[in-house]
């Protein structure tokens, strides 16, 4: 048995980005900052950003390109992801990504607002901070080669993130 499952909670370094495949299905990519705190060698407080490739699949992608902007603060959960290519130079790379199977949006809609969500005040029937949208990933055109659909995760509350 193997376990590949990611959890992260971080902010949007960029607005989605939004794509259709062949069949009509949609794809979302965007970038997730992760922040970690810690002393150096003198004693002295330093910060680290991790930034993670994210994407999301179908309705979800829909839902993110609407509601999620750049700052916007979220729950991701997925699985990680290789995907190998070659460079202008031939030389073969790899990178990783985080294929999400559901997320959750964080802060209430006042931080929302603040971000550019945009669900504060505008009458509009956004999700409110802590709304969560479920997808399972696609079974055929699988943006990097390869298909699965991964088991949906039981349903998070926001008293289940450790912060």
């Amino acid at each position: 048995m193997s376990v590949n499952k990611v959890i992260l909670v971080g902010r949007l370094g960029r607005d989605p980005e939004t794509r259709y495949t062949g069949s009509g299905q949609a794809v979302a990519n965007f970038s997730l900052a992760t922040d970690e705190s810690y002393k150096d060698r003198n004693g002295e407080r330093q910060k680290r950003t991790e930034w993670h490739k994210i994407v999301v699949w179908g309705k979800q992608a829909e839902i993110a390109q609407q509601y999620l902007k750049k700052g916007s603060l979220v729950f991701i959960e997925g699985r990680i992801q290789s995907r190998e290519w070659q460079d202008k130079e031939g030389q073969k790379r790899t990178s990783f990504e985080i294929v999400a199977n559901n997320f959750r949006m964080l802060g209430g809609r006042a931080e929302g607002a603040a971000a550019g969500a945009g669900a504060g005040g505008s009458g509009t029937a956004a999700p409110r901070g802590g709304d969560e949208f479920d997808q399972s990933a696609p079974a055929e055109d699988s943006y990097s080669g390869g298909g699965g659909s991964p088991a949906a995760g039981p349903e998070i509350s926001d008293e289940d993130i450790p912060f």
